[in-house]
């Protein structure tokens, strides 16, 4: 659409190029970036499905090397969901950014443990010749266990308290709003996860519309929503059952099988008060036979739970002969001859129509209920109680959406009409549209537990896809999504890590641009470098992080990460460059300067590189103060032994030898004992040969030491030989 910035908040308005053109008023998403204005650029690009990637960037910072950086968000990338746009709900308005992200960190543990699982199974299928993982026994029970830690995770409905003080005439109990996040994962994990659900999968699916009919539509209404308002009405009554409103909701209750509620509206009725003026026993005998009639009716499942009414059955025999027993005391109720003898006419009326949707009355059924999916409900109830598995679903469900068209096409009930049809292509472009990567990337394992088709479409390497097979492909799409936020990339490594065409590739690319003004977050990004075992790319953010710091005069931290990348290269060009800002004379002044580098080091100075001259030099200093001054007796001797030391090791650049003899003329002259035997002074004599052959070179680089300093090492070193020979035995 063409649009064009506003003057107030730099919003971007919809504008028609027609002058006389008077369009729709556009639907306004809310776009939760995170970026701290002002925001110097926005781009919007397709992503998969209905979803708009929009990239929000903030302008450059003057600063260079600043903190800033590390403290605000350059940029981000969000997606949004353009499907549904006629009202159904939206994830992204359902569920908020903070609770997204407790979601997608959450979702992390079970993931990684279902993958670990997974490639523990596949090594096992390799060794038995099993085709797939799905073939394991034990893989379905891996997958549900799964799907019910995300399944808690997304939320629970009962999870608030109950009152202090409950309302007598309160329907509808408080209960956490629920989410299509949430309905979208049970209707997956019903359908294709839980084997145990097939026997008794009408009842899971009147209890998931329990829990979910209020997410629907928005639009047509449904069995919640009728109840809900009648609710609020329910103050204003004195007599309910003259409202016919009253009847309708119990009609509509009892069709969808919440029998709890139904029983408790029949308590509303005015028969049971006390101070009735007409004699209305026969009246309040019939509700009350139609309320134990209700809060009896057989139920094939399990169990009930608590505050469930109805009669359980474990076992189909013990549902089949309970339920002849059960439509037989309906039926003959339904021709007592009671009825002529209850005077009011419309507890007559809505009683019998009670009676006549328990004994499935299909007129009834669809009279009672507003969406397609309730009377698809009320079919498994009270018409087809006996439907096992996928029993003539999908061909029902064509007929119930015929009954009762729907015009505002949610994602819930899109899904379960690909779920219906089982056709996995269709549950897949439904999640994708509808839900997110999110969703997409989690659900995948449910939809190939126990499908072989879903389990060859979605693990199928595809050409046109690069090599990609789809389960790679979202993975990959989620990844970049979680990258994209400063607070979600670190989670992002465990999907790419499962991807094992792109993934890792991409995970090393991740890892490298991360940035590095804090050590913190290089700390953080090496923890992830070794947990994904990746050494080279630990060894490159080190020595990016080294040079990164080195540029930006903070010496020691460069000089940190460069050892710890073990980089003896750029140490060695740090030498160089420390050689050349001491400067050629190493006179004390310099020293002070690069003293506390020298401490950075640490002990470990084999892994300096070329700052290891440096590193024994600091000690030579030190020992040589402490000689001077006259502290301890052994100082001297120590000293001589850090000079012998530097002269034979190879790293001592040539060029600091004389100074290094210059520095030392005092030992040299001390007496009354010399301090070096024959063998060192010879060595110290040969090194000062070496030096003034050098001298003829063209590239010698001379120090700023006086002209004598060379006659007086030479001098100091010739006294030093002579008292020598003498001392030698």
């Amino acid at each position: 659409m063409p649009g064009m910035p506003a003057d107030s908040g730099g919003a971007i308005i919809p504008f028609s190029r027609e002058p006389n053109h008077a369009a729709r008023a556009p639907s306004v998403r809310p776009i939760r970036h995170g970026v701290s204005p002002p925001i110097f650029r926005v781009f919007v690009s397709w992503s998969s499905g209905n979803l708009l990637q929009v990239a929000c960037l903030r302008p450059p910072s003057p600063e260079e090397g600043g903190d800033r950086g590390t403290e605000e968000v350059s940029g981000s990338v969000v997606e949004v969901n353009l499907g549904a746009a006629n009202g159904s709900a939206e994830v992204e308005e359902e569920i908020d950014e903070a609770e997204m992200r407790r979601i997608e960190y959450g979702s992390v543990p079970a993931f990684a443990l279902l993958q670990s699982r997974k490639n523990a199974l596949a090594d096992t299928a390799a060794m038995q010749h099993m085709h797939s993982v799905s073939e394991h026994a034990e893989w379905w029970q891996y997958v549900l266990q799964y799907s019910k830690t995300i399944s808690k995770l997304l939320g629970n409905p009962d999870s608030l308290p109950a009152p202090m003080i409950e309302d007598p005439r309160a329907v509808l109990k408080v209960r956490e709003k629920p989410t299509s996040l949430k309905a979208a994962w049970e209707l997956l994990e019903i359908f294709y996860v839980d084997k145990e659900l097939h026997s008794w999968l009408p009842e899971r699916l009147v209890d998931w519309l329990a829990d979910y009919d209020s997410l629907l539509t928005k639009t047509d209404g449904t069995v919640y929503f009728k109840i809900s308002d009648f609710q609020k009405k329910l103050i204003n009554l004195q007599v309910v059952e003259n409202d016919p409103d009253y009847w309708n909701v119990l009609s509509a209750a009892l069709s969808v099988g919440w029998l709890d509620v139904v029983v408790n509206m029949l308590r509303f009725h005015g028969s049971y008060q006390l101070d009735q003026m007409d004699n209305r026993e026969t009246e309040n005998g019939l509700v009350e036979a139609v309320a134990v009639l209700v809060s009896t009716m057989p139920r094939m499942r399990p169990d009930l739970p608590t505050g469930k009414l109805g009669q359980c059955c474990k076992t189909r025999p013990d549902f089949i002969k309970a339920w002849e027993k059960w439509r037989g005391q309906v039926s003959k109720l339904e021709c007592s001859a009671f009825w002529i003898q209850c005077g009011h006419q419309k507890t007559r009326d809505g009683l019998k129509n009670l009676l006549h949707i328990m004994m499935g009355n299909i007129k009834d059924l669809t009279a009672a209920t507003s969406h397609w999916l309730e009377l698809f409900t009320s079919h498994f109830l009270y018409i087809r109680p006996f439907t096992v598995g996928f029993e003539g679903m999908h061909h029902l469900a064509q007929k119930c959406i015929q009954l009762k068209p729907s015009f505002d096409n949610g994602g819930l009930t899109g899904l379960l009409n690909g779920i219906l049809s089982e056709n996995p292509e269709v549950v897949l472009a439904e999640c994708t549209k509808k839900f997110g990567p999110w969703m997409v990337t989690h659900s995948m394992e449910l939809l190939a537990a126990d499908n072989e088709y879903a389990d060859i479409m979605l693990h199928e390497e595809r050409p046109n896809f690069g090599g990609l097979s789809i389960e790679e492909l979202h993975r990959l799409v989620y990844a970049q999504v979680l990258s994209s936020h400063s607070s979600t990339w670190q989670i992002a490594p465990t999907y790419l890590s499962s991807c094992l065409n792109q993934g890792l590739g991409l995970l090393e690319i991740l890892l490298l641009k991360q940035p590095i003004q804090d050590n913190r977050q290089v700390l953080k990004t090496l923890e992830l470098c070794r947990l994904y075992e990746l050494e080279n790319v630990s060894t490159n953010i080190m020595k990016i992080a080294g040079i990164y710091h080195w540029k930006h005069g903070r010496k020691g931290t460069g000089v940190y990460w460069f050892q710890q990348a073990h980089d003896k290269v750029r140490l060695d060009r740090i030498a160089q460059q420390l050689f050349e800002r001491i400067g050629k004379s190493v006179a004390d002044e310099n020293f002070k300067q690069w003293e506390g580098l020298l401490e950075l080091l640490g002990s470990d100075i084999g892994s300096a590189g070329g700052l290891e001259f440096l590193h024994r030099y600091r000690d030579f200093k030190r020992s040589l103060q402490q000689a001077v001054e006259g502290r301890t007796g052994e100082a001297a001797r120590q000293t001589v032994e850090f000079l012998i030391q530097l002269m034979r090791n190879p790293s001592t650049p040539q060029r600091f030898w004389l100074p290094l003899l210059h520095d030392s003329v005092r030992l040299l002259n001390c007496k009354p004992c010399p301090l070096l035997n024959v063998a060192e002074t010879t060595l110290l004599l040969n090194k000062l040969q070496e030096l003034s052959m050098a001298k003829l070179r063209p590239d010698f680089c001379s120090n700023q030491l006086p002209s004598h300093a060379l006659s007086s090492v030479r001098l100091a070193l010739a006294s030093n030989l002579a008292r020598a020979i003498l001392e030698e035995p």
